[in-house]
């Protein structure tokens, strides 16, 4: 279930500390009924990897309730691309031409969303993402060319090294390109992303408990 004394301290301590993140609360993975338990309790951004199990549990509740906020925090394939668009309010994962091309083709529906460009800040060859030194040209493509609105950089550190490192690395790379938000820091590392004043910080295992 839904550890909203664990919410209600992570939100108390941004308060005191000045933060402006926001807590993304990461269900995936988790029962509709952890959710439901977390918006009787105030929580309404959530976080979501697959197209087909946020569709499962929260159209009925987006349905329901104008002020839950959908985040998709996993991969996105081609096909599914206008799906998700009609069903997520922010995106984390942008990081290929393809799937760019296809938010392109529906960028009627793009009015109010927001849209992260995913970093591979340490590079690693079974995490998504694009390069840290191809960051400027595919920011150029992506505005000029596909005429999206990105509104700032997202990033994972690898397991084994310092997360501050990768933290600094991105928030370098956004303000070099004129970007204002980031979306960093899970349960594991959240305290330290929260130095460089994340839009949003992604939690999962600190909320909802390990996953099914």
């Amino acid at each position: 279930m839904f550890n909203i004394k664990k919410f209600n301290e992570i939100n108390d301590f941004l308060k005191k500390t000045k933060k402006s993140a926001k807590i993304i609360a990461i269900s995936k993975n988790h029962p509709v009924k952890s959710v439901l338990e977390a918006i009787k309790h105030g929580v309404y951004i959530f976080g979501e990897n697959r197209v087909q199990e946020a569709q499962e549990k929260f159209l009925q509740i987006k349905k329901n309730n104008s002020k839950i906020e959908l985040h998709l925090t996993g991969p996105l394939q081609s096909n599914k691309v206008k799906t998700a668009i009609e069903l997520f309010d922010v995106f984390h994962t942008l990081d290929r031409q393809k799937i760019a091309k296809e938010f392109s083709k529906h960028r009627d529906l793009l009015t109010n969303k927001k849209i992260f460009l995913q970093v591979n800040t340490g590079k690693e060859k079974t995490k998504s993402g694009i390069y840290p030194e191809d960051t400027k040209d595919f920011l150029f493509f992506l505005k000029n060319e596909m005429k999206l609105n990105i509104c700032g950089l997202m990033c994972i550190p690898p397991i084994n090294q310092d997360p501050i490192y990768h933290f600094n690395k991105l928030n370098n790379l956004a303000k070099e390109n004129e970007l204002d938000e980031l979306s960093i820091g899970m349960s594991d590392d959240y305290e330290k992303a929260l130095q460089f004043n994340p839009t949003y910080i992604r939690l999962g295992t600190v909320l909802f408990g390990k996953r099914i």
